[in-house]
């Protein structure tokens, strides 16, 4: 129990004005924000199930925007306080609008998240065969450690686009029943020179084959029985020749369903919560700003774990484009909204491990349970790669969240010298956008199981929404 003031000795009363006080956010939050939590994070379980790529990412979000009540934007069309709508991007970004009531010449209110993960890709040539067994080769999509994916059951998505430009959509692996894939790994009685390797050279890129068949095709006329016997397999399903896998996109990601972590079921383990949990959080706080006093955005976009270059991206013009056809309708210019606006570019952080602990500066890097992560600053060493946030917009952002009672903490991304990493807050900077990372602490990021905390990603869309809600 706390002394109260009259007990406090001098020393005492000044260390609780003056120093901060870190504290587990469960023991900071009541038992019905824990359950508000706990109800939260079954939705955003499904919604992990069901958007494992950029592409089926953005079919759920507009599926769930439709029955939200937005509308497909309208080019020209002047909208009223309140009124709701979407603009998708060539099927793997979306902007998500909510008229506020004020003029949008006075800014607008933008969260920022991207909805693609790391991943295997197929290559255009994929298919071959090897000692009577069929593989597709791949070329692995953003930073991982090639080690871990080895022997997890893969799921197979994505598009393939056929010679006469009809598209057929592939999801395997995912249903009950379904077949799934596996890339292979040595056995360690015959591993002595395969672990003599440096650890990134463990698996190297050219061994992240996955296996795709073992049965041959009756005829001994064949060369490549295996090999066909899958193309006629594919064939029968989709209607596609191998020519076809030319002008597909096909990509491997885990097969497993996102599920509850720990005695206490306190956490979130899935694929891809880099960056889906903040891209969540965003979805459903612009799906709650009914009539904001600021106009309110949600963009969640592609391929920022390759560099963000593309022009599904946001170091591309797609954003200022729509948000400067948005203007023009209200007589304003788009350069001028966006130097008067904020945005929470809403990404994840590292998660300080006490297994690894080495990397982590645990003065000032992020922690499970303790809340919403905003982060001043990301890339790497001294500062390249980042926007940096200015005193006076963290100021603003400190003042929102303790006024509005969300438990949020700072963060970075480990020790100075130790490595680094960034987000899409430079590129919204680079617009004229006030800006800071805001999102959630995440254990084994970028593996193919993360971890998250079902208070911190709860409070990741609290804090986005009362962002939005700010007069």
């Amino acid at each position: 129990m706390e002394n109260n003031d009259k007990e406090m000795t001098l020393g005492e009363k000044l260390e609780k004005k003056l120093l901060i006080k870190r504290k587990n956010g469960v023991l900071r939050a009541d038992e019905e924000t824990i359950d508000k939590a706990d109800g939260y994070n079954e939705d955003y379980k499904a919604f992990l199930n069901t958007a494992k790529t950029e592409r089926e990412a953005v079919e759920e979000i507009v599926k769930r925007a439709k029955a939200a009540g937005f509308s497909k934007f309208e080019y020209g069309k002047k909208y009223s306080a309140g009124e709701k709508f979407y603009f998708v991007n060539r099927g793997k970004a979306v902007i998500l609008t909510v008229m506020g009531k004020k003029d949008i010449s006075e800014g607008i209110r933008l969260a920022a998240a991207h909805i693609d993960s790391p991943r295997l890709d197929m290559k255009q040539n994929p298919l071959y065969e090897d000692k009577e067994l069929g593989y597709f080769k791949t070329h692995y999509y953003g930073g991982i450690k090639k080690y871990q994916w080895p022997t997890v059951p893969l799921s197979l998505h994505g598009v393939i686009v056929k010679a006469d430009g009809n598209s057929v959509r592939v999801r395997i692996g995912e249903d009950e029943g379904d077949p799934v894939f596996v890339i292979t790994d040595i056995l360690p009685h015959l591993a002595e020179s395969q672990m003599k390797r440096p650890a990134p050279q463990l698996i190297r890129g050219e061994e992240l084959n996955i296996l795709v068949g073992s049965r041959p095709f009756r005829d001994d006329k064949v060369s490549q029985k295996v090999k066909l016997n899958i193309m006629a397999i594919l064939n029968e399903k989709y209607g596609i020749v191998e020519a076809d896998l030319v002008s597909a996109e096909l990509e491997a990601v885990p097969a497993f369903k996102a599920c509850d972590v720990g005695f206490d079921r306190s956490m979130v383990g899935s694929y891809g919560q880099d960056d889906r949990v903040c891209a969540y959080a965003a979805l459903k706080a612009i799906f709650d700003a009914d009539a904001p006093e600021y106009t309110s955005m949600t963009v969640l976009t592609d391929k920022e774990e390759t560099g963000s270059d593309g022009n599904t991206v946001l170091n591309s013009s797609y954003l200022p484009y729509f948000i400067n056809d948005l203007a023009k309708v209200y007589g304003a210019e788009g350069y001028n909204v966006m130097s008067r606006s904020e945005c929470l570019s809403a990404d994840v952080n590292a998660a300080v491990d006490p297994t690894f602990i080495e990397p982590f500066e645990v003065r000032n890097c992020s922690h499970i349970n303790y809340g919403v992560v905003a982060t001043k600053f990301t890339g790497a060493r001294g500062k390249s790669g980042t926007s940096d946030a200015s005193a006076e917009f963290v100021g603003r952002i400190r003042n929102l969240f303790d006024k509005q009672g969300i438990i949020w903490q700072t963060g970075e991304l480990g020790k100075v010298d130790g490595g680094g990493g960034g987000t899409v807050a430079q590129f919204v900077a680079n617009l004229d956008f006030d800006v800071i990372d805001l999102g959630v602490p995440v254990l084994s990021m970028h593996a193919p199981f993360e971890v998250t905390s079902k208070l911190d990603n709860f409070m990741c869309y609290k804090a986005i929404k009362v962002f939005f809600e700010d007069k």
